[in-house]
C-alpha cells in the first residue's frame, strides 16, 4: 500500500479537511500516511474501522512501552490513564470518574451560568460592538471553569493558557516540550499543596480518594491527572463553542430553528455540532500490541495507529447526508466526537453541558450576531479542529 504523505494533499486540508477524508474513505476505510512529524501510521477513516480500532483488544494506548519515542520525552505528566490500558487505566479512571458523573455535573450549572452571563456582559459593553468569540467568551469560560474545579488561582491562569496552546496545537518540538515541563511543574506544585493541606476542589478530592482495598493515587499519578484534565478539560471545549457558532451562523435555517426552540433542541444542536465540526480532529497516538487487522487491512504489530474522529462522522456508511449541518439528526448510537470504548472522554458530560449553556447563552442575549468576514486562520495539525481567532460583531 503506498504511503500518503498528509501534508501534500492540498493547502486548504487544515481549512476543511473533510472533502479530502471523503476521497481517501472513497478509496478505503483505513490508509498508510506520513504524519507531520514525517512518522508513517495508519489512519482510520471509517466509522466502523474507528470504532473496532478504539475497542480492539490489541490496540494498546500506552505509548511508554511502544519503543516509538525515548526516554527524554517521559514526564511526570506521562503516567495518565489516557495513556494507560487495563488494569492501570481501569483503576485510574475509577478513582476520577465519579467527579464528573452527570449528576455531579449538572451541580455545577449555576457556576457555569454565571461565569457565561459575567462574560457576556463584557461582552455588551464593548462600545464597538465586535470582538473575537475565542478571546472574549470560547476560551475565559472553559478556562476559569477547570481551573476552579481544580483549584487554580485566578493569577496564574493566564500562564495556563499559553502552556495548553502550545500541547494541544504545538508550534514547534522544542516549544511543546518547553510548555509541558513548565505546567507539569506547577501543576506538581499544586499537588503537593493539597497533599499537604486538602480543600474543596476536585485535586483534593482526588488526594484523598481511595478505591476498596485502600488504594490512592501516587504523586506522580495526581500530577498526570490534573494536566490530563486541565488540557482536556480546556481546548476542546473552546473549539465545541467556537465550531458550533460558525456552524449556525453559515446555516440561517438551523439557527433559527434553534432560536425558535432553545429549550428543546440545544441539546440536539450540541451534538449534531460535535458530530458535523467536532473540536478534535484526530484522536491521539494507538499502538498495535499485536499484529491485527482493523477492517480487512493488516496492521503489523508495533504499527503506530491515528483514529480519525472527524472523517468516522461524515462517514455515509453511517449518516445520512453526512456533510448536511441538521441540529433534529437522531443522535442515538451516533457520533464519537468524545471517543469510544473505554477512553472515552470521561469529562464528556462537563464538556456538554459548558457548550449547551454557552450557546443558547450567547444566542438569546445578541440576536443579531454575525460573523465578521475575515480570513481565518487554523490551530496548525491534527489533532485539534478550530480557529484561533473567530470574530464577531452584533
Amino acid at each position: 500500500m503506498p504511503v500518503l504523505d498528509l501534508s501534500t494533499i492540498a493547502e486548504d486540508f487544515n481549512e476543511n479537511p473533510y472533502p479530502h477524508y471523503a476521497r481517501l474513505r472513497a478509496e478505503g476505510p483505513v490508509h498508510r500516511v506520513k504524519a507531520a512529524d514525517g512518522q508513517e501510521v495508519w489512519l482510520i477513516v471509517g466509522y466502523q474501522e474507528a470504532r473496532q480500532a478504539l475497542t480492539h483488544p490489541a490496540v494498546s494506548k500506552n505509548w511508554l512501552t511502544s519503543g516509538l519515542y525515548t526516554d527524554r520525552e517521559r514526564t511526570e505528566a506521562s503516567a495518565n490513564m489516557m495513556r494507560a490500558d487495563p488494569p492501570d487505566h481501569t483503576r485510574l479512571r475509577r478513582h476520577v470518574s465519579r467527579s464528573f458523573a452527570s449528576g455531579r455535573i449538572e451541580g455545577l450549572r449555576p457556576r457555569i451560568q454565571e461565569i457565561v452571563d459575567g462574560l457576556l456582559d463584557g461582552m455588551e459593553a464593548l462600545p464597538e460592538r465586535r470582538a473575537d468569540l475565542i478571546e472574549a467568551f470560547a476560551r475565559p469560560l472553559p478556562m476559569t471553569v477547570i481551573c476552579e474545579l481544580l483549584g487554580v488561582p485566578e493569577a496564574d491562569r493566564g500562564a495556563f493558557h499559553g502552556w495548553i496552546t502550545e500541547m494541544v496545537s504545538p508550534t514547534g518540538v522544542e516549544a511543546e516540550n518547553a510548555a509541558v515541563r513548565a505546567m507539569t511543574a506547577y501543576t506538581a506544585g499544586l499537588v503537593d499543596a493539597r497533599m499537604a493541606r486538602p480543600g474543596e476542589d476536585l485535586l483534593s478530592d482526588w488526594v484523598t480518594s481511595r478505591l476498596d482495598g485502600g488504594d490512592r493515587l501516587s504523586r506522580q499519578e495526581l500530577v498526570a491527572m490534573a494536566v490530563l484534565m486541565m488540557v482536556g478539560g480546556h481546548e476542546t471545549t473552546v473549539h465545541l463553542i467556537s465550531n458550533g457558532m460558525r456552524a449556525l451562523l453559515t446555516h440561517p435555517d438551523q439557527l433559527a430553528a434553534l432560536r425558535a426552540d432553545p429549550g428543546g433542541l440545544i441539546d440536539g444542536a450540541v451534538e449534531e455540532i460535535l458530530r458535523y465540526d467536532g473540536p478534535v480532529e484526530t484522536a491521539t497516538f494507538r499502538f498495535a500490541g499485536a499484529d491485527l487487522e482493523i477492517g480487512d487491512t493488516f496492521i503489523e504489530a508495533g504499527s503506530a495507529i491515528l483514529v480519525c474522529l472527524a472523517a468516522a462522522d461524515r462517514d455515509p456508511a453511517r449518516f445520512e447526508r453526512p456533510d448536511t449541518f441538521d441540529i433534529r439528526r437522531p443522535v442515538r448510537g451516533g457520533h464519537i466526537a468524545f471517543g469510544h470504548g473505554i477512553h472515552h472522554c470521561v469529562a464528556a458530560p462537563l464538556g456538554r453541558l459548558e457548550g449547551r449553556i454557552a450557546i443558547r447563552s450567547l444566542l438569546e442575549r445578541f440576536p443579531d450576531l454575525r460573523e465578521e468576514p475575515a480570513a481565518l486562520e487554523w490551530a496548525p495539525g491534527t489533532l485539534v479542529r478550530g480557529t484561533t481567532r473567530h470574530p464577531v460583531r452584533w
